[in-house]
């Protein structure tokens, strides 16, 4: 009798946990795999995140499920002021950022109301067990008027990329994800877009959690995508 496949998307009960030990396991490559899995143009896209917050220098940004710290670096270099937050403690453990770090769950961050000039997601939504709760726990760090700038994987929408990038995303990511680093985190990694809502839906959600003039722009032909919004001084 041939074996089952372990499973490659947790139970909803199960999320968190498996989702922080997954993290904790890849954090010491990591980076270096993003690099790989992206051809480079990882650097680029947190580039334009930053810059799509247009907060001046000073500026106190928070970057949620920060990882390693690239998004907090490039915030850093930018004369922001980055505060990292993760789950996962292999990650802030690894991480090569600047500023505080902070263990945290996404949907109980442990910052007062209106605190952050302005907040920054890379590549996380997918792996929040509960999107909306984050989604509104972002909301209430932020002082009103702040800015949001969330990035996130993407299909593009042109037929013969798309045929591409869903073979590079499901099939060569899982096998140099495994030769590199942990097999069954990058099989999940590109599963897991089963949890991100559309961007009709996303758009919704930060409008209904306190967002206004929710912005969306595919990256690199649709490989990736940002959305940035700005936190209403209502709700």
């Amino acid at each position: 009798m041939a074996r089952s496949k372990e499973p490659v998307l947790p139970e909803a009960a199960e999320k968190t946990e498996a989702v922080r030990t997954m993290f904790d396991a890849i954090a010491p490559r990591y980076e270096m795999v993003n690099r790989v899995m992206t051809f480079g143009l990882d650097g680029r896209w947190r580039k334009r995140s930053v810059a799509a917050l247009g907060l001046p220098v000073g500026s106190v940004v928070l970057d949620v499920a920060c990882g390693t710290g690239d998004l907090s670096r490039t915030a850093a270099h930018k004369g922001l002021r980055p505060i990292g937050a993760d789950l996962s403690f292999g990650m802030l453990g690894s991480s090569h950022g600047t500023g505080p770090l902070v263990q945290a769950d996404a949907s109980q961050m442990p910052f007062g109301s209106a605190t952050v000039d302005g907040l920054l997601c890379g590549y996380a939504l997918r792996n929040f067990t509960d999107l909306e709760a984050s989604l509104r726990e972002m909301a209430r760090v932020l002082k009103p008027g702040g800015r949001l700038s969330i990035l996130e994987v993407a299909e593009p929408t042109n037929a013969l990329l798309r045929m591409g990038h869903r073979f590079w995303f499901t099939k060569a990511v899982p096998v140099i994800g495994g030769l590199l680093s942990d097999r069954s985190a990058y099989r999940y990694l590109p599963a897991s877009t089963v949890y991100l809502p559309s961007a009709e839906e996303l758009r919704r959600i930060l409008v209904a959690v306190g967002f206004s003039g929710v912005n969306h722009q595919l990256l690199s032909g649709g490989v990736s995508q940002l959305f940035s919004a700005t936190r209403s001084a209502a709700n």
